[in-house]
This record gives structure tokens, sequence and C-alpha cells, in this order.
């Protein structure tokens, strides 16, 4: 190809550039949008003190989990953590991905692993992954470490919570009794 056929084809990408703007700064001038004088459409709401329904909060926590994990279901809960998956590893002594490796967390300490790097929130905790706190961080991590790394948004399905809990149980070679 030629430098003229270039030249040619840099042309006129240039006049439709030009012919586009120009229109559209005629068709403005042109064509002046009124404003309604009422709207054309009106959308009836109820009055403040009416005493209409109003939405339910959402609730401040989650369920406790000891009755939940009386019919959890670890097969289901493989199927929740999937998308856990993303992150984590579940394998014994696999490997630390984005987040650490999750083999055994049901009753071990917060912030397990030594050789992951966890954020100061999660570092802090200090205290054990028992049911109750695991059911507390997967409801909301962002609300139960505030400043945490981890982005996932919470399971508030409170089934499968309580399965993906049961699950992780599985995950382990000493896992703690079932809450009463």
């Amino acid at each position: 190809m030629s430098s003229l056929e270039l030249n040619k084809i840099f042309g006129a990408i240039l006049l439709a550039g030009l012919v586009g703007t120009l229109s559209a700064f005629i068709a403005e001038k042109l064509v002046e949008p009124k404003p309604l004088a009422k709207p054309v459409y009106v959308v009836q709401t109820a009055p403040a003190d009416s005493g209409a329904a109003k939405p339910a909060a959402e609730p401040a926590g989650p369920a406790p989990i000891a009755p939940l994990l009386a019919v959890a279901d670890p097969a289901n809960g493989q199927k929740v953590t999937k998308v856990c998956q993303t992150c984590h590893n579940f394998d014994k002594g696999g490997p630390n991905k984005i987040g650490p490796n999750l083999w055994g967390i049901v009753g071990d300490k917060q912030a397990h692993l030594p050789s992951f790097a966890y954020s100061d929130a999660v570092a802090k905790l200090g205290g054990t992954w028992t049911y109750d706190e695991l059911n507390k961080f997967l409801y909301s991590p962002k609300a139960y470490a505030p400043g945490t790394k981890m982005t996932f948004a919470g399971l508030k399905n409170d089934k499968e919570r309580a399965d993906a809990i049961a699950w992780l149980r599985t995950q382990n070679d000493n896992p703690p009794p079932l809450p009463q």
C-alpha cells in the first residue's frame, strides 16, 4: 500500500469526524427541547404517615449456627465453597493462594498459618475459628473483621452458610464436635 492511499484513508476518517461534529453542532442549534409544564406520568406514593408496611430490616447478624449444623449437608457445602476456591486451597498441606489454605480451619486459631501474610484486621483477631465465629465471619467478613483484605461479600443464606461450615469440618483431621 502506497503512502498516497494511506493519506486518502486518513483524510476520509478525518472528514467523517468533521462531518459528524458539525452535524451534532447544527442539530443542537436547530432543535431546542422545551421542558414540560407538568410530568407526563406521575408516580403515586403513599403518604409518609399512612401506616403503610415498611420493608423488613436486614437482620443484625447471622442466625445461630448450632441448629443449622444439625441438619447441614456437607455435600452441598462443597458446592457452595466452589466460589471460595478462587482464592483458597482446601487440600491438606496445599499451598496458599491469594488467601490462606483452609485445611483444618475449624477449631484452629485465627490467622493460623505463619506462612501467610494476613491483613492486620485478621491478624489481630486472636481467637479460635469456632463454629459460631466461622458463622459470623462467613456471614459478613468485612463486618466481622473491618479492614480485612478479603473482598468476599459473605454468605447471607443461613442454610448455605451452615452447609459450607459442615463441609469445612470434614476438611480436618480432628474436627471439633458439633455444638449442642
